[in-house]
């Protein structure tokens, strides 16, 4: 654990990465399924990862997440993509997914499948795309902490248009819409004015407060 909080110190938001340096596909593969185990409401995992390694398709995404050049100079870019909505649909197959995999089912279980369907699916589509965001970023914390621990560096960010993003992408054809996005690369320290700045968190004190 020790090894892992060095790294998680280690880390920070990479403001400059080095465009000649790939991340290896074995690190980033396990940094996707870091975030596939992520743990979300239900067990539904409501979102998909897109990794974008076209270089040119980068460099449209580029101009509209505010010119950051971290998204053409890293070699694998992240797009988290909520579920627009749940669907019977949607439900249906994790439920049947899961009863394939554990080889049967229960009543107890069935009857949770029939309240989330007289439930979800009723509620309009902003709240339920909110509530799929929300597990996506479960996924990305998790995608975060096993990026460290690889020592890749990844700078989540949220300032980009989702609309342009969606539409380079193609996502409302698949029911998504992009939450987050997360470069993928190695810093270049000597170019980073961030790299050697001290991280700052609250103290435990005011970070944590118990209930005994």
């Amino acid at each position: 654990m020790s090894d892992l909080l060095q790294k998680l110190q280690w880390r920070y938001a990479t403001k400059k990465m080095n465009p000649a340096k790939a991340v290896p596909q074995e690190k980033v593969e396990r940094i996707l399924e870091a975030a596939r185990l992520a743990p979300t409401s239900s067990g539904l995992q409501p979102y998909e990862i897109i990794v974008v390694s076209n270089k040119e398709i980068r460099e449209q995404i580029k101009p509209k997440a505010w010119g950051q050049g971290q998204i053409t100079d890293c070699s694998h870019l992240l797009v988290f993509a909520a579920w627009d909505t749940y669907t019977p649909e949607r439900i249906n197959h994790m439920f049947d997914l899961t009863n394939a995999e554990r080889g049967g089912t229960n009543e107890g279980w069935e009857n949770y499948r029939k309240m989330l369907l007289g439930t979800y699916p009723a509620r309009d589509e902003r709240t339920n795309f909110e509530h799929a965001a929300r597990q996506a970023y479960i996924g990305l914390g998790a995608a975060l902490i096993a990026a460290a621990y690889e020592e890749v560096d990844a700078t989540p960010m949220e300032g980009f248009d989702p609309k342009a993003i969606d539409e380079i992408l193609n996502l409302a054809a698949r029911g998504l819409r992009s939450v987050v996005i997360v470069p993928l690369g190695y810093r270049e320290a000597d170019q980073d004015w961030l790299v050697n700045l001290k991280k700052v968190r609250h103290p435990r004190a005011e970070f944590v407060t118990e209930v005994k």
